[in-house]
């Protein structure tokens, strides 16, 4: 069976690290993309541990090769996924399962339409004001944070599947059967 790139999106609150983290536990059919950025190494962090590390010269080489297949600015450095990277773990019998923000998702997406993208999100935005309520130090964070999420959503039309997370171990039921090919 042909090894596919799943990329798992939603807004903030719905569960994506866990959902992720647990869907990857015990298998070895899953490899392993390590982000590349332009930012500088900070004190004890190691090339290709985290992330690969790129000079500017280097950052925008990948720009120019097409290799990055999606790339974002945050705090004026860039971070990105590099299409090289990806291939060698699909040509090496692997499947690559990606965590991006919906954004960055849709570039992916847009630069390699193969991509399998999921968005991962409650069956009702009460749900995640309720996790924002619970976090946040203002009323202004959890409108920000709610504004946030329906932009998100908004745009998710690029998503070939949803899944709930109301239930996280149904969310990542959902989600290692897709990966298995079962849905």
């Amino acid at each position: 069976m042909m090894k596919k790139l799943f990329v798992v999106s939603g807004p903030s609150g719905a569960g994506l690290k866990e959902i992720v983290s647990r869907v990857l536990e015990n298998r070895d059919d899953i490899g392993a993309v390590v982000p590349v950025t332009a930012r500088k190494m900070k004190e004890g962090e190691r090339d290709g541990v985290g992330f690969f590390f790129f000079d500017l010269d280097g950052w925008k080489a990948l720009e120019e090769s097409g290799d990055l297949l999606e790339h974002t600015e945050f705090a004026g450095n860039d971070y990105g996924t590099s299409r090289r990277l990806v291939q060698e773990q699909l040509d090496a019998g692997k499947n690559v399962v990606l965590n991006l923000e919906p954004e960055r998702a849709a570039r992916l997406k847009a630069n390699m339409p193969e991509a399998v993208c999921v968005y991962v999100e409650p069956s009702d935005p009460a749900i995640l004001r309720q996790r924002y309520e619970k976090t946040a130090r203002s009323r202004f964070e959890v409108s920000a944070r709610m504004e946030l999420a329906e932009k998100q959503r908004a745009i998710s039309d690029f998503c070939d599947l949803r899944i709930c997370s109301d239930d996280p171990a149904q969310a990542v039921r959902e989600l290692g059967r897709l990966i298995d090919g079962q849905t």
